[in-house]
């Protein structure tokens, strides 16, 4: 069904044009209307249109005027045009802007009728390309400025795609915002993209997870980013048709920097679990203030990549022992109080909570409600030490029965456990009575790796907290996790890790 939207500033015309047609025999129907251009391109922002039967003399903004408005954001809209003058230069400037049909009052029925079904049929034959092609480009738009902004695409490519779609990242900094609703975004991205055709500051895109984003390019941080959230508040009335919660990342400059913005504002989502209803979460606020009562000291910062890691490789125990280490790393350091001490334990929650959702592509918030709610009410290390531990159990759990094999989880013991012996699928199958392409199938539909892959991952985990916490070489630390060929091991230290151990090991 097809959108109508009337505009005239004589009511009674409005309210006839209402009775003397059967608008859903057309397939059509009235979204609104309006007595003055002004009010109308108002209206328009927020209900987009099909069709726009105006006036042409109208206080305010006059019907002319405001066909050119509406179509900077609504380009394929159709007019038609409803008029007391039969000047020629009206008609004249009417046909300049391509509308349907300029109609003398008082309006002809049998002509206004044929007028709607020959602007249908312009509809119906133009949208189902139009529908793959916005689609397509919006497909690809998303896939592009997604990889951008998690650092997965190379700048040359980068910059192909972004001519291709005729877009510009041409300002020296960035800040994004994350949008997440309850439904789907496309309501919500339709009101934006409305808005980011008049601002080219603005773009906007649907992520992986279904949130939306906006990305804000930035002349200078600070005022840009207060410009940024201003606009947000405007925008608000636009996008509360379904719940929402909005949060902003950190201004970062342009460049390599940039995908920190996007992962700070995806992070602040998290912290709804502790605020009541928020207008709009800053992660640069929180950050400063901590959950709800706390202050923030300075620490050196959590290392969770290696977090990371123990939950990828389901190892709770060893999971236990670095969230220990971590909170008597923390309770060590001067100045360090209990309420720093509980930001640390959300930051740790908000990160498992979040590292479980990427891993299984779903969010299990229930998991960790509990949890949250026992933090903000303790005080005491001990305990909060346990619900971080209670949490890190409850994600490896988790994850451990998405594998519904009986094989997988007996391979996936025999690793955790013999890791540092020559292990193979081939030697494997043989251990359990099963083809070894066959497991291989099993084994990355059930983990979403290759079994290469998976021991690899864990093994580098494992040499990380050798480099850690002893002084044994390199070479020695190669062969204790599994690796006889130092070569090698180098290698995939490298590809996981970002840097060579001889490297890491300075670092520590």
């Amino acid at each position: 069904m097809y959108r109508v939207f009337i505009v005239d500033d004589e009511p009674f015309i409005i309210d006839g044009l209402y009775d003397i047609i059967d608008w859903s025999a057309f397939g059509l129907e009235i979204v609104g209307s309006a007595e003055n251009g002004q009010e109308a391109l108002a209206a328009l922002m927020d209900l987009p249109a099909d069709i726009l039967l105006t006036d042409i003399s109208m206080p305010t903004m006059d019907g002319l005027t405001l066909i050119r408005e509406a179509r900077k954001f609504r380009p394929d809209l159709k007019v038609i045009i409803l008029s007391g003058y039969n000047e020629f230069n009206y008609i004249k400037e009417g046909l300049k802007l391509g509308v349907e049909n300029y109609l003398l009052k008082p309006i002809n029925l049998d002509e206004l009728q044929e007028t709607l079904a020959g602007t249908i049929d312009k509809l119906n034959a133009s949208k189902a390309d139009r529908l793959f092609s916005e689609y397509d480009i919006r497909i690809l738009r998303d896939n592009i400025l997604y990889r951008w902004l998690t650092g997965r695409i190379a700048p040359n490519e980068l910059q192909e795609r972004m001519e291709l779609l005729q877009l510009s990242l041409d300002r020296p900094y960035v800040v994004t915002a994350v949008v997440r609703t309850e439904e789907t975004a496309s309501p919500a991205y339709e009101a934006v993209e409305r808005l980011a055709v008049q601002d080219s500051s603005m773009l906007p895109f649907v992520d992986i997870d279904g949130d939306l984003v906006i990305v804000f390019m930035l002349d200078e941080p600070e005022t840009g980013k207060r410009e940024a959230i201003e606009k947000l508040r405007s925008m608000q009335p636009r996008l509360a048709q379904s719940a929402m919660r909005l949060s902003i990342g950190s201004a970062e400059p342009m460049g390599e920097e940039a995908p920190r913005s996007y992962a700070n504002a995806k992070k602040a989502q998290e912290y709804f679990l502790l605020y009541d209803d928020p207008e709009i979460l800053d992660y640069d606020l929180l950050v400063q203030a901590g959950p709800p009562g706390t202050a923030n000291e300075a620490a050196a910062p959590l290392d969770w990549p290696s977090f990371a890691k123990l939950i990828k490789a389901r190892d709770v125990d060893k999971l236990h022992e670095a969230i220990e280490a971590e909170f008597e790393r923390c309770h060590s350091r001067e100045g360090i109080t209990p309420a720093f001490m509980q930001s640390m334990a959300i930051e740790l929650m908000i990160r498992f909570k979040m590292e479980l959702k990427e891993i299984k592509q779903a969010d299990q918030p229930e998991l960790y409600e509990a949890g949250f709610t026992k933090i903000m009410q303790l005080a005491s290390i001990e305990g909060l030490m346990a619900v971080v531990k209670e949490a890190a159990s409850l994600t490896v759990e988790s994850l451990l029965k998405d594998v519904k094999s009986p094989v997988i989880q007996l391979v996936l013991s025999e690793v955790h456990e013999h890791y540092a012996q020559p292990l193979s699928l081939k030697l494997l199958s043989q251990q359990y009575n099963i083809h070894p392409v066959y497991l291989g199938h099993l084994f990355q539909k059930e983990t979403n790796e290759t079994f290469t892959e998976y021991i690899n991952k864990y093994r580098i985990g494992k040499a990380q907290q050798l480099l850690k916490e002893t002084q044994l070489k390199v070479q020695e630390i190669a062969a204790t996790v599994g690796y006889w060929e130092t070569g090698y091991f180098y290698k995939q230290f490298k590809k996981y890790v970002g840097i060579s151990p001889t490297d890491y090991k300075g670092l520590l």
